[in-house]
């Protein structure tokens, strides 16, 4: 467990969490886009893959950001960054994102992509303050069923 101050960053318990995680994302603003790969049945999913690389921020027992990312053995992603509104700018994304960095790093991951909206300037700058480039390429995807 990670701690500053009177905030933990500890890993993601879904019976514990996932509700609260959910409100989280979804009043996060339009940064944060969910989809079905959010519901709790792909959660689990996730979390039976890489379950040290899904991260709370917790102060009083609330939840006050998360992050979780993925690694594949080459290259590494990182989703859904959040922090609640009202404690934004006060350095819990970045303790977040440190957080995750040393995780992926300890896993051998030598490189990480992260996907932000084109109108979400906030992150772009939070993000290039950490060192990570816009890149020139498309993102492209497919819906599997």
């Amino acid at each position: 467990m990670f701690g500053v101050g009177s905030m933990k960053i500890r890993e993601f318990l879904f019976e514990q969490d996932y509700e609260e995680v959910r409100m989280l994302w979804e009043s996060s603003g339009p940064g944060i886009q969910l989809s079905p790969s959010d519901t709790p049945q792909e959660i689990q999913k996730k979390l039976q893959r890489d379950p040290d690389l899904f991260l709370v921020a917790e102060c009083d027992g609330r939840i006050i950001g998360t992050v979780f990312g993925g690694f594949d053995g080459r290259r590494g992603i990182v989703y859904h960054l959040a922090v609640l509104q009202s404690e934004r700018r006060s350095g819990i994304g970045r303790s977040l994102m440190v957080e995750i960095e040393n995780r992926l790093r300890s896993k051998g991951c030598r490189k990480y992509y992260l996907l932000v909206t084109k109108n979400n300037e906030a992150a772009l700058e939070f993000y290039d303050s950490f060192g990570a480039e816009v890149m020139d390429l498309y993102v492209l995807g497919k819906v599997i069923q």
